[in-house]
């Protein structure tokens, strides 16, 4: 992977000034990702991103990556009481701190920021309360470098949106409102998928987990099937997320990750 991707470098940098609604952000992307496969019809390279675990070839997934997607869910969801049960098996599955906290930062451009917010305070308690039980988490770590600023940030930004999307991005929602993409790469992909000590099959579990949670997203959801194979996770570790969400979360949850995740499967073999 080239430098500028997460896998070897990420900078810490504050959100900063972008004020793209949320929920904005999360149509766009799913928008990026069903434009590019339809303009190229075919699967974006693998990431070779740093795995989060020695389990991330094979057909399913470790009891770390588990943990994530109802982390992702029960946040997306506004579901503190079961966020909580969640942030507590997550740490005992060895998710650091930094991890858990990477997960609900990353879940404000999908859910908002009082979801995230809320999301974040409840982690404050559950690290707090397992201090005050004498159980010692591991921090985890910072991003190991900052990231870039103005225009390097953007050329970080516009190689790691179309690393994911496997292809370059355009389309019509981004000729009427240029706005939306330049956001996008700058803080989307830029600010936040450059911070590499949260790796992007993890993001990517999550956003999963985030977007199953919420209703009314369906595109959004199979483009994000599709963006988790190109980053290398594989169809049997998807439908093992979904497997997670029926057994841990959500009935619901789970019958949306499957319809996702088998209409991305269908549309695959169509190209």
């Amino acid at each position: 992977m080239r430098n500028t991707t997460p896998a070897e470098r990420g900078k810490p940098r504050q959100p900063g000034k972008v004020r793209l609604r949320a929920g904005t952000l999360a149509v766009a992307l799913g928008l990026v990702a069903a434009w590019s496969h339809s303009a190229h019809g075919q699967e974006g390279p693998q990431m070779t991103q740093r795995p989060a675990s020695a389990a991330s070839a094979s057909d399913t997934l470790d009891a770390r990556q588990q943990a994530i997607v109802p982390i992702a869910a029960f946040a997306a969801a506004g579901d503190l009481a079961r966020l909580n049960a969640s942030l507590n098996q997550g740490l005992d599955a060895g998710l650091t701190v930094s991890d858990a906290k990477e997960i609900l930062l990353q879940l404000y451009a999908y859910a908002g920021f009082p979801r995230s917010l809320n999301a974040l305070g409840e982690l404050m308690k559950v690290v707090k309360t397992r201090e005050q039980q004498g159980r010692r988490d591991a921090p985890g770590s910072a991003p190991s470098c900052p990231i870039p600023k103005g225009d390097a940030l953007l050329a970080a930004g516009t190689a790691n949106q179309t690393r994911l999307s496997g292809a370059p991005v355009a389309g019509p929602l981004f000729a009427f409102a240029p706005e939306a993409n330049e956001y996008l790469r700058t803080h989307l992909f830029g600010d936040i998928f450059e911070r590499d000590n949260l790796d992007w099959r993890s993001r990517e579990l999550a956003t999963v987990g985030m977007l199953s949670a919420l209703q009314g997203v369906e595109s959004q959801l199979q483009a994000h099937m599709r963006i988790s194979m190109n980053v290398g996770l594989t169809p049997g570790q998807l439908h093992q997320l979904a497997d997670v969400l029926a057994e841990r979360a959500d009935a619901d949850m789970a019958r949306r990750a499957r319809g996702a995740l088998q209409r991305q499967l269908a549309a695959s073999k169509g190209h």
